[in-house]
């Protein structure tokens, strides 16, 4: 592994970015959409799988893989890449989101946060430190500085004590990760909906100096048009020459609108979660294969997509294994999914470069307000 961390924009339209984020294990097409494979797969998948629907990066998680299988285990077993199989890049969330989820079950001190796991009630801390050991120990292609995700809603009060402490955090972070050739540190922005606190938080990460930015503390449960509005201003505040990441979004609607906003990566578990629960996301909306107007229907999921599901697949037989409770049914599911997201991708990275995103927004639309109307 030879080529260093980097970022080089190739086209612009308006706000949104064409580019890519060059890593020592590989390239990755901006904007780009990251499969979650929390713990150390991405449920329903062969790593080979996901490769093959387009995707190039995926996303691991601290919080998850410190307690199964542990950091250590799998840093004596060759690190996350070997460990899951995966050769490309890989991003991992530093815990931070996970462990601030835990009511009732963590502390929060400004040393970081002691809590008990879900999984079988075991005492752990994490802090800017340990969460970039962890991450270090894993192998991580690109580390996240350790957070405190702000709650929606919070006061302006609550908002700001929670953004600073995570500056501060974020420093510790900086510090921790040092010198380590072929990966790298994203900072993230936090100020929850308050414009100043955002402005704040960016100026901080600025100062610190990051490879990558991310933005924090959205799709927490404040709506399209709220994390919209704090899209409208936030990725401008980051550095035109680093790459912007939008955590933990999101639906595809989401994703075009904050691809238009100046977002170049993101990451989510709708489309995985979704399959497995006998939705597709699809160019008309979402279907609901469980719905019994799917069972005698000879149709594909999508007539335009060509991923395995739909190419080899009808609905009837979808909807068959999925009441059967079949486990191919998740995995039909969950590819024809993680396929239309790139495919989505690919569509916007195609629009930006030939200057048409909105138009290609404004189709993106029509298909889906058409969709609407149709017994999917």
């Amino acid at each position: 592994m030879t080529k260093s961390f980097g970022y080089k924009i190739s086209a612009v339209d308006g706000k949104a970015r064409r580019g890519v984020v060059s890593t020592a294990r590989g390239d990755i097409q901006t904007p780009a959409f990251m499969p979650v494979g929390t713990a150390a797969t991405v449920k329903g998948m062969l790593p080979e799988s996901v490769a093959a629907t387009g995707a190039e990066i995926l996303l691991g998680n601290t919080y998850h893989l410190m307690l199964r299988p542990g950091a250590e285990r799998m840093e004596r077993l060759g690190g996350l890449h070997k460990f899951m199989n995966w050769a490309g890049p890989i991003l991992t969330d530093s815990g931070g989101f996970q462990v601030m989820s835990l009511t009732g079950l963590r502390k929060l001190t400004e040393e970081g946060v002691k809590f008990k796991s879900h999984v079988d009630g075991s005492e752990h801390f994490l802090s800017p430190e340990t969460s970039m050991d962890i991450q270090g120990m894993l192998g991580s292609d690109i580390v996240m500085a350790f957070d405190e995700c702000t709650p929606f809603p919070a006061t302006r009060e609550v908002s700001l004590d929670s953004m600073q402490r995570s500056m501060r955090w974020a420093q510790r972070s900086k510090d921790a990760f040092g010198d380590r050739p072929n990966h790298a540190l994203f900072g993230i922005q936090q100020g929850s909906v308050f414009p100043e606190q955002r402005e704040e938080s960016a100026d901080a990460l600025k100062a610190i100096d990051f490879d990558g930015y991310a933005i924090g503390g959205l799709a927490v449960g404040e709506g399209q048009d709220a994390m919209f509005d704090v899209l409208d201003y936030a990725p401008g505040m980051l550095p035109d020459e680093k790459p912007r990441y939008l955590m933990g979004v999101g639906k595809p609607d989401d994703i075009v609108g904050a691809v238009q906003r100046g977002v170049d990566m993101f990451d989510c578990v709708l489309p995985s979660r979704s399959g497995r629960n006998g939705q597709a996301l699809t160019r008309m909306g979402a279907i609901n294969i469980k719905n019994a107007r799917h069972r005698d229907d000879p149709r594909p999921l999508d007539p335009e997509c060509t991923c395995p599901a739909c190419s080899s697949y009808s609905r009837a037989y979808l909807h068959h294994v999925f009441k059967a409770n079949e486990i191919i049914s998740s995995m039909l599911m969950t590819w024809h999914n993680l396929h239309y997201y790139q495919e989505l991708m690919a569509g916007l990275r195609g629009a930006i470069e030939a200057g048409a995103l909105d138009d290609f927004a404004a189709s993106f639309e029509e298909k889906r307000a058409k969709g609407d109307l149709l017994p999917v």
